[in-house]
């Protein structure tokens, strides 16, 4: 897993060290909730990053930003204890508020860049080591934060990608399509914002929005170029017609040979010889010496014709076979 610190100007590695945190013993993951789990295993598998900001070497940051330090609600808990915040409780309450002003847009992205910055420390100290019942309790509090503050974010900042989506005239693009794309812009633009450049992060967010509305609508011209139409199940060939075509063939062709072998279509000994010998049926029906098909030339040394009688000879034969064949078996 890459740990990576995003600076306020440019993107950094961490030390070029890829932290290996080991679980902790199974007595102290039996305890933990399933979504608890599930966080643990996400943090212990992907990228942790967070954009730094410098009022973080404070000591009183903490405090600030959450209303006091980091302390679990419970001995075996996995969530700190949270004080009252003003945006966090009206946004999970469901309570419709207006814009954030700048102030408070930077302390709720200072809040999910700290909880992130925190939880890059505590790999960080246990690169290569268990980690303690102790040491998982304070990093899924910190997952716990960070996860509250980012969905608290993208709640408040979905309406963007609403309004872009209607600015934006793509006729031939379907709005779901526009919208899922325009959410999924929205979260990796709340990864990367870096409030301490004084921006608000609308500025930002719309451009990296309208961004992958381009990217939309260049792979859905590409998919034109490709199937000029829209997906039509009524148009899509199916290939029973085929399939009933192949049988009847397999079909015809078993009944021929029974028209052949038991003589139903009245040839005479000269034409049922010239057939067996043109078509290579000496096996089945019985001429063991008839193996190849034989020419036009090589069947008229055998009757002591000339190739030409021999394809006159042919054709008739092979006309009694097909009204035969018509009569027994198409007809029916």
């Amino acid at each position: 897993m890459a740990i990576t610190i995003i600076q306020s100007k440019e993107l950094k590695t961490g030390a070029g060290f890829i932290p290996t945190v080991k679980l902790p013993s199974d007595s102290i993951l039996s305890r933990l909730a399933p979504e608890d789990e599930v966080l643990l295993n996400r943090l212990l598998s992907e990228q942790v990053e967070y954009v730094d900001h410098p009022d973080f070497s404070k000591k009183s940051v903490e405090r600030q930003l959450f209303g006091g330090t980091a302390t679990l609600t419970s001995r075996y808990a996995t969530r700190f204890v949270e004080h009252d915040d003003e945006v966090m409780d009206a946004v999970t309450a469901g309570e419709r508020i207006p814009t954030l002003t700048h102030e408070k847009e930077q302390r709720l992205f200072m809040r999910y860049n700290f909880a992130r910055m925190r939880l890059y420390q505590i790999l960080s100290k246990y690169a290569g080591k268990q980690l303690t019942g102790t040491a998982m309790r304070q990093l899924l509090g910190w997952g716990h934060r960070a996860l509250q503050a980012r969905s608290v974010i993208v709640r408040l900042n979905m309406p963007l990608v609403l309004a872009m989506g209607k600015r934006t005239k793509l006729s031939n693009i379907d709005f779901n399509e526009l919208v899922s794309e325009g959410n999924m812009a929205l979260l990796r633009s709340v990864e990367k914002f870096d409030s301490s450049r004084g921006f608000k992060f609308s500025t930002y967010s719309c451009r990296a929005i309208l961004k992958s509305f381009s990217r939309v609508a260049m792979r859905v011209s590409r998919y034109r170029g490709t199937f000029p139409t829209e997906f039509d199940p009524a148009m899509e060939r199916s290939d029973f017609v085929d399939k009933q075509r192949d049988s009847m063939k397999a079909d015809c062709v078993d009944e021929l040979k029974e028209i052949f072998l038991q003589n139903l279509a009245g040839l005479n000994d000269v034409e049922h010889t010239v057939i067996r010998e043109r078509f290579a049926l000496g096996k089945i029906s019985g001429v063991d010496d008839t193996t190849n098909p034989k020419t036009l030339e090589q069947v008229g040394h055998i009757i002591g014709v000339t190739k030409e009688r021999v394809r006159q000879i042919q054709n008739n034969a092979l006309k009694k076979m097909k009204l035969t064949l018509e009569e027994r078996f198409l007809a029916a």
